[in-house]
């Protein structure tokens, strides 16, 4: 590559030129490409960074860390804030609470104002009572009991979500969140550690995750230690030596 195109410097230029202009339906069609789908909890997540961004008129994000997400939650909301703000977890600027709660705090480190953004009890305006009681059965049959849909059913429920979603980034702001500005929480900036080879499996492993067997470095798993992870339910322990 030779010449590199102007747009690589911004790859997150047609996102901010979206929320600038407001247009939280595009933003959520584009943030399908991500999720996968269309749900109420995604448009949330697209729907709650427009307003904090607006709110703290925030412009863009190289995600260096200059502005931070911290969410409650471990669903699709996720997706939607991860992908309109530009706070993932890869670029260290997404900060995980396990509380289970459908809110997002936004700041930029060189400020000490922040926002919280957090989701209502609410009904959409626009939604027929019979559609809505619809869409809660399939998702009631989907999602918590796993039961396979017939072709027809999974097509009906895609297409009451989608309906439900973009009514969801339509609505009026205040029916939807609860907005309260706060002190900027302080996180420090993600360190920096090189990396090692486990002497046992040969990974590559970051110094800080391993442990010393006979003076070599050792990974988690082959020192049989225990680990966390974020499964659907939240942090839970893994590994170690089983019982």
């Amino acid at each position: 590559m030779n010449t590199i195109p102007e747009k690589l410097f911004n790859p997150r230029q047609e996102i901010l030129q979206l929320l600038l202009q407001g247009d939280l339906e595009k933003l959520l069609e584009m943030t399908g490409m991500l999720h996968g789908h269309y749900c109420p909890g995604v448009a949330l997540g697209v729907k709650a960074v427009h307003i904090a961004f607006k709110e703290l008129g925030f412009t863009d994000n190289t995600g260096m860390e200059e502005i931070m997400a911290v969410v409650e939650c471990n669903n699709c909301f996720v997706d939607g804030v991860q992908f309109v703000s530009g706070c993932s977890l890869g670029n260290n600027s997404l900060v995980y609470k396990d509380l289970g709660k459908i809110a997002a705090t936004f700041y930029k480190r060189s400020s000490s104002d922040a926002v919280r953004v957090c989701a209502k009890t609410f009904d959409l305006q626009d939604e027929a009572d019979d559609e809505k009681q619809e869409a809660d059965a399939l998702f009631e049959r989907a999602v918590k009991k796993r039961e396979k849909l017939s072709d027809a059913e999974q097509k009906r429920m895609k297409e009451l979500w989608i309906k439900r979603s973009f009514a969801v980034v339509n609505a009026p702001d205040t029916d939807i969140f609860t907005v309260i500005h706060t002190k900027a929480p302080d996180f420090a900036f993600a360190p920096i550690f090189d990396s090692q080879t486990c002497s046992l499996c040969g990974d590559m492993v970051m110094e800080t995750r391993t442990h010393l067997q006979n003076g070599k470095p050792v990974c988690i798993p082959c020192a049989k230690e225990e680990y966390h992870m974020v499964v659907g339910k939240g942090i839970v322990t893994g590994g170690g030596v089983p019982s």
